[in-house]
């Protein structure tokens, strides 16, 4: 059953002692005039604003991104990274993705890489993406809408984030079909032998036999 979220609030609210959860801050039982959490001191946010913020924080991605590369722009995680969706996005599964996953954020347009590096704040939910973009275990537009979420979780700002939407609602067809592609042709992407020469190329390395999980 869905429970609306001004719902849950108030229902959390009422269950609790408001003395021992909030530490003797002070919280306004009326609505103010902000519209977030954000924008007021914590001693003026109303109820509903502290527990929106507070709900907010308990979603983060699951694991810190720990990334190497070849000497071309191809990387591969060295840790598993994972995104769930928050309450608002009950309707999407999580995303897992396996260490070893080699990425080249083919899945985001290169005209728009071009203006954007690599590294950017975008970078965790751009992994993700790409991972979906490879599996292609879930529609195309369910693994857009779930960069999107994946931004908004970083903080982004909205006019970014619909940009970068925006660009690979557009032009990340061609980089959905070439993946389809190479996997028709035995093309893998999952390492489970890491090279240790910096120098390493993946044209080459992607050649060499027994480095890659089944």
């Amino acid at each position: 059953m869905h429970i609306p979220r001004r719902t849950f609030l108030k229902v959390l609210a009422a269950s609790v002692c408001i003395d021992s959860l909030f530490g003797g801050v002070s919280v306004l039982s009326g609505r103010g005039e902000a519209n977030s959490a954000e924008e007021v001191p914590a001693t003026e946010m109303t109820m509903e604003q502290w527990m929106e913020k507070w709900m907010k924080n308990m979603k983060a991605p699951e694991g810190t991104l720990h990334i190497s590369r070849f000497v071309e722009a191809i990387y591969f995680l060295t840790k598993p990274i994972a995104w769930k969706p928050d309450r608002d996005q009950g309707e999407f599964e999580a995303v897992y993705v396996p260490r070893g996953f080699v990425t080249d954020f083919a899945s985001i347009p290169r005209v728009f890489c071009s203006v954007l590096p690599s590294d950017g704040e975008y970078t965790y939910p751009a992994i993700v993406h790409d991972y979906l973009y490879w599996t292609q275990t879930r529609p195309r537009d369910v693994a857009d809408k779930i960069l999107r979420f994946g931004m908004q979780d970083f903080g982004i700002g909205a006019a970014k984030i619909e940009v970068i939407y925006e660009a690979v609602r557009l032009g990340g067809g061609s980089a959905w079909s070439e993946n389809a592609k190479l996997k028709s042709q035995g093309e893998k992407r999952i390492l489970k032998k890491f090279p240790d020469d910096p120098r390493t190329r993946w044209v080459d390395w992607k050649t060499q036999p027994d480095v890659f999980e089944l």
